[in-house]
Parts: structure tokens; C-alpha cells; sequence
């Protein structure tokens, strides 16, 4: 301990960056613990991991053990050499994903997303290697970086994305619930739940066995979930029935049978829960599949509904186009936002095109 403060006095600087180091720890933590369904909270966590990289490079290399050098700089190496494997032969993984997707599950375009992206990176791939941009005026050259700067932009969305939806499987669970509201899904044959359904409710009757065997109350169960066109009995129907089937009392269950989205989902639940409960200062919490409980906290938020989101258990192979589409869901929710981003390239690499072309090389900034 002694030569660790001896440390810190003889190196101001590091001390200094040490302390903004804390201070960006405090900030994400601060930020998501109080609302953790902000995507500003993933540029928060990314900017702490920056900073606690370049910490710890500068901590590695202060010391004098030539080892943990030695054995620091091959994980870096190790860690480059991953992110070039991902991003050389993403393309690969998509259609080795695609395949399986197609193999067990239904052949509508959701479930195509990868298949598509796959097919997508090929081209650019081919683009890249051909480099057809050396046969074209500067000008049109110019203009064309609006494309892979609009494909930036939108793989910085993923990753933040990605980020935040990781951090939300961590929301802390706090076994104090009154209502657990669980999002419906389609059914087998109009009347029996998917095994996706069963994975999200069982999910919830876990989670209220364990509130219970903590000394608490047993919260009520709100099965959320309309009846579609080819269905029988409404999502929420079928959905209690198996609770019950699973011991779960039909005075716990609580039916919300008329939402046709997730939207609607969290909408129509809160009002049962306020009805039920008499205000609506109630806790809850929701269920749906890990790779969907991000989205829907965006229209729990939405509608004003204190809750955050637990998540079921889903196979690997489906979750990349799962995420893809939930990725692609969230960027309409903000679609003005990103418009305007994406007017802005656009306008800018079209003056710049222009000045091009007229020979204002002054005024260029590409």
C-alpha cells in the first residue's frame, strides 16, 4: 500500500487522470442506476472503458515487470487481431446464422435480417477490393463519402445499442414487486403458448416464487396479450391457463386482453395494475425474451410506467437477427433524430462535392 501512494505522489499527472477516471465511473453509474433506459448511458459506459484503457496501458507500462509488460501488450494484440477477424468475416457469421435461422424457424423477412446483412458485406467487400472509386472524378468521389459515413454512423448505433441492451440485462431485480407484467407472443394452433411464451411466464412465476421465498408478498401476475385473426382465445387467455397449469392461483393472475403490440402491451397493463391497486405507485416489473427487454423498456417509458425488464432465456442461433430487428426498431422510435443526423452528411459531402467541382479548393474540408 505504502508503494502504491508513493506511486501516485510521484506521478501528478497519472493521479489527475485517475481521478477523471472515477469521476466517469461515478457519471455512468449515477445516470444508469437512476434511469437505466437512456442510450446515452452506453456513450457513458464506452467513454469509462477508453479512459480505464488508457489507464491501465499507462499503469502497465510505468511498472518495471517485464512479463506483465510482455504478457499486456499480447492480450492488445489479441484483442486487435479479434476485432479484424469479426469485422473481416462478419459477413460469414451472418450467413452461417442465416442458415440455421432458416433451417428452424419460419421463413418470413424478420427472420431473413441476417441473410440480408450477409449478403449486404459481401457486396461491400467486393466493392472495397475492386475499387472502382479510382475511375471516378473527385468530385462524385467526394460525394460518395456521404454512404460510408451515413454506414459509420449507423454501425456507432449498433455498438451503442449493443452496449446498452448488455448493461439492461443487469438492471438490479429488487424482489419487492406488486405486478409482474409479462408480454404476450403468438400461439401454437390459436390456443397453446409457444415455447417462447411459456420460457417468458415461467421466467415471472420464478421470479415470484423467489419475492415469496424472501419473506415477501406474492405479487399478481398480469398476463398481457390480445387475440389475433388466426387465434382462438386471446394471448392472455392462453397465457393464464398454463400459469395455472404450472400451480400459479387464479386470484395472482390478472388478464389484459386487448393489446395488439408491445406498445399497447405496456399501455393496457398499467391500467389494470392502477385499477387493481387503487394509484398508480405500484412496482412492477416485465418479462419478455433478453433480446426484446430493452426495446420495450423504451414504451414502458413511454406510457409512464415505473418498470423495468427481466429476460428469458433465448437460443444463441436466434438471437443475432432477433437483435437486428430490435436494433432496427429502436432507430424508427428515434427516426427524427437520426434524419437529421443523416440530412446533415448528406448536405455536407453534396458542398463539398461542389466546391469540387468548381475548383474552390479554399473552402474544402475533404
Amino acid at each position: 500500500m505504502t508503494n502504491l501512494i508513493h506511486f501516485f505522489e510521484q506521478n501528478r499527472g497519472f493521479s489527475y487522470f485517475s481521478i477523471l477516471l472515477t469521476i466517469a465511473l461515478l457519471i455512468f453509474l449515477v445516470s444508469w442506476l437512476i434511469e437505466p433506459r437512456r442510450l446515452i448511458n452506453g456513450i457513458f459506459f464506452t467513454f469509462f472503458l477508453l479512459m480505464f484503457a488508457g489507464w491501465l496501458t499507462i499503469l502497465v507500462l510505468a511498472t518495471q515487470l517485464r512479463t506483465l509488460r510482455i504478457v499486456y501488450v499480447c492480450l492488445v494484440l489479441l484483442f486487435f487481431l479479434l476485432i479484424f477477424l469479426i469485422t473481416a468475416f462478419s459477413w460469414l457469421f451472418c450467413l452461417w446464422n442465416a442458415y440455421f435461422v432458416w433451417k428452424y424457424e419460419s421463413h418470413t423477412l424478420p427472420n431473413l435480417l441476417t441473410l440480408i446483412l450477409g449478403i449486404g458485406l459481401i457486396v461491400v467487400w467486393v466493392i472495397t477490393l475492386l475499387g472502382p472509386a479510382k475511375y471516378l472524378p473527385r468530385w462524385l468521389n467526394v460525394l460518395l463519402t456521404a454512404a460510408p459515413t451515413i454506414a459509420f454512423y449507423l454501425v456507432f448505433l449498433m455498438y451503442n445499442y449493443l452496449v446498452n441492451s448488455i448493461l439492461y440485462q443487469f438492471v438490479p431485480r429488487h424482489y419487492n414487486q406488486d405486478y409482474l407484467i409479462v408480454l404476450g407472443a403468438g400461439l401454437i394452433n390459436g390456443e397453446r403458448v409457444t415455447p417462447l411464451l411459456a420460457g417468458r411466464i415461467n421466467r415471472a412465476i420464478q421470479f415470484a416464487q423467489k419475492q415469496v421465498d424472501k419473506g415477501r408478498k406474492m405479487p399478481k401476475i398480469i398476463m398481457s396479450g390480445g387475440r389475433g385473426g388466426n387465434e382462438k382465445i386471446s394471448e392472455a387467455q392462453a397465457m393464464m391457463n398454463y400459469a395455472i397449469s404450472r400451480g400459479i392461483k387464479r386470484d395472482d393472475l390478472l388478464l389484459e386482453d386487448k393489446s395488439e403490440n408491445t406498445y399497447q402491451n405496456m399501455l393496457y397493463s398499467k391500467r389494470v395494475a392502477t385499477k387493481d391497486f387503487g394509484s398508480d405507485k405500484f412496482k412492477a416489473k416485465f418479462f419478455s425474451n433478453n433480446y426484446h427487454i430493452f426495446r420495450a423498456a423504451f414504451y414502458a417509458k413511454k406510457v409512464g410506467l415505473r418498470a423495468n425488464g427481466v429476460g428469458s432465456y433465448t437460443r444463441f442461433y436466434f438471437l443475432p437477427n432477433a437483435i437486428i430487428r430490435e436494433f432496427a426498431g429502436v432507430f424508427v422510435m428515434h427516426k427524427n433524430r437520426h434524419a437529421v443526423v443523416i440530412c446533415l452528411i448528406v448536405i455536407f459531402c453534396i458542398i463539398q462535392a461542389i466546391l469540387v467541382a468548381t475548383g474552390s479548393e479554399k473552402l474544402q474540408m475533404m
